[in-house]
């Protein structure tokens, strides 16, 4: 029998020491490494061999969706799965995981009971998301008017459009919402992505064609 060659990417020992426990009860799984950060799973790979990565999103030095962006972009791990195991329930990051080449989502919270059934539903080249979560996204999917940018961004992302677009830097907006620079620097990527844009003056012009400049002040 083939076994299923898994690398377990997570930053808390503890939970990986309960995945590795409850995989290698199964006949058909293998764990044929471990990695506390991304630094150190891109490491493991330059040695070891793996047909599926359950990757975390929230790890230190490499986040996972940074991962997840060069795992799809490099030839040698093309024929890698990945399976999103993390603490975020917020459609966002299924979305964004999903968009950076995640084969499956599953929360931490249920992966005892989800775990095996969405590692062998990707293994057999198919997307899994919990039914929770495919409803979820398939409800906004149909609501969003993708002409709509109250539909398409948060309104924390229409917040620091609004501030980007007037001219602001990220420190400056940070300290207008009171939120970490690492914080806005996110903010900024996912609506860049959300919109589809890449320069700034993009941006501004989107925000002149749908009057963003006037939202109002928090």
């Amino acid at each position: 029998m083939n076994k299923i060659k898994i690398i377990l990417a997570d930053d808390h020992a503890i939970l990986r020491a309960g995945l590795k426990l409850l995989l290698e009860a199964e006949e058909d799984i293998e764990i044929v490494g471990e990695a506390c950060d991304g630094k150190d799973l891109m490491q493991k790979l330059l040695l070891i061999k793996a047909d599926l990565i359950i990757l975390d999103l929230s790890m230190p030095k490499i986040n996972g969706i940074d991962i997840l962006k060069w795992l799809k972009t490099e030839k040698n791990y093309e024929h890698i799965h990945i399976l999103v195991l993390t603490m975020h329930t917020e459609e966002e990051y299924i979305r964004e995981a999903l968009a950076a080449g995640a084969d499956g989502y599953v929360e931490k919270s249920a992966f005892d009971t989800e775990l095996l059934t969405a590692l062998h539903t990707v293994m057999n080249g198919n997307v899994y998301l919990s039914n929770k979560n495919a409803i979820s996204i398939l409800n906004t999917m149909i609501k969003k008017d993708n002409d709509d940018p109250y539909s398409l961004l948060s309104k924390r992302e229409l917040e620091v459009l609004r501030y980007l677009a007037r001219g602001y830097s990220l420190a400056e907006i940070g300290e207008q919402l009171y939120l970490s620079l690492k914080t806005i620097d996110t903010y900024k990527t996912r609506i860049f992505t959300k919109l589809d844009i890449n320069k700034k003056s993009e941006l501004v012009d989107y925000a002149l064609r749908y009057n963003l400049f006037d939202l109002p002040d928090q």
